[in-house]
């Protein structure tokens, strides 16, 4: 039996819950079940969902991961980096000098090169606490251990049930930072030639004037597609190896009905479970290269808006 949007599932067949329960993983907490309830002010919804809760949390791991070995680099007034203080100093010499400094220049790798630094950190550390599954184990310790009801509405760990941990396969989350992006390529654009300069370097000189006509709205256009490219590679990459996974290991609860088998079921895990492993591991490598690929990108677009090459 199908149930309306928004309720919950009474069907007690697994295949009528597998589809809900892979969007709740990948999903934001919804407006019903929020981590924390705050008022709604001037239209905005204040509570706290898991995605905002990951992004607080991203963020704190970040801040302590580079700030705390800057710091202690700093004090010891020395040129010789420790322990943390060396991967962050490795990372940072990268992304300066074979991303930042080859796309902006020479001139301007100082300038850009912070804010590509922090979009590289974040959406890494950002990628990588989505592979935990903090939530879920926080759900099963409830379930199991503490005997929590499933349908207590009041019950923190089932709050925490509704909706997936990585803040990156929120296209709010992207879109965010792909519009973060998008002003500093105005920005950058502006600050090397002018901002009445900047406009007219969107389209080459000395065309025909018919040419003008089509060419100007194209290149608009492509000016909003730079950060739509972004917003959607990201969140597409980080939601969709979640999905394949989840749908995999789906397999053994979904053959072990049909086949009114709990042995269909072990089966079926031979097969879902190595595969589901392999996928796991594809996952660690994608994200890595989509943090790579956000920040090298956002590097070439705003290196485009400085030196302009028609």
């Amino acid at each position: 039996m199908k149930t309306t949007a928004g309720s919950e599932n009474t069907s007690g067949s697994v295949m009528d819950q597998v589809g809900d329960y892979i969007i709740h993983h990948i999903s934001n907490s919804d407006i019903h079940h929020p981590i924390l309830q705050l008022p709604t002010i001037f239209g905005i919804d204040f509570s706290v969902t898991k995605h905002v809760l990951m992004l607080w949390v991203v963020s704190a791991i970040v801040g302590m991961v580079v700030l705390i070995p800057v710091r202690s680099y700093l004090k010891r007034k020395n040129d010789v980096p420790r322990g943390m203080g060396n991967a962050v100093e490795a990372v940072v010499l990268f992304i300066r000098d074979s991303v930042v400094k080859p796309n902006v220049g020479p001139k301007w790798v100082d300038t850009w090169a912070p804010i590509i630094l922090t979009f590289f950190f974040f959406i890494l550390t950002a990628n990588t606490i989505g592979l935990i599954p903090i939530f879920d184990i926080l759900g099963a310790m409830g379930r199991l251990v503490f005997n929590v009801s499933p349908h207590n509405d009041h019950s923190l760990i089932n709050a925490l049930l509704h909706g997936g941990a990585t803040a990156t396969g929120n296209f709010v989350v992207t879109a965010a930072l792909a519009s973060i992006t998008f002003v500093c390529i105005m920005i950058a654009g502006t600050k090397a030639h002018g901002f009445v300069q900047h406009w007219k370097n969107l389209v080459p000189h000395g065309l025909p004037f018919l040419v003008y006509i089509i060419l100007i709205p194209i290149e608009i256009i492509s000016m909003f597609v730079k950060p739509f490219a972004l917003t959607m590679r990201l969140a597409a990459n980080m939601t969709g190896g979640h999905i394949a996974i989840l749908a995999i290991l789906s397999f053994i609860p979904i053959f072990a009905e049909v086949f009114h088998s709990l042995g269909a079921g072990i089966g079926i895990a031979a097969f879902s479970v190595p595969i589901a492993t392999g996928l796991t591991g594809l996952e660690i490598i994608v994200t890595l290269v989509q943090a790579y690929v956000f920040t090298l990108l956002s590097a070439v677009f705003i290196g485009m808006a400085i030196n302009v090459h028609h």
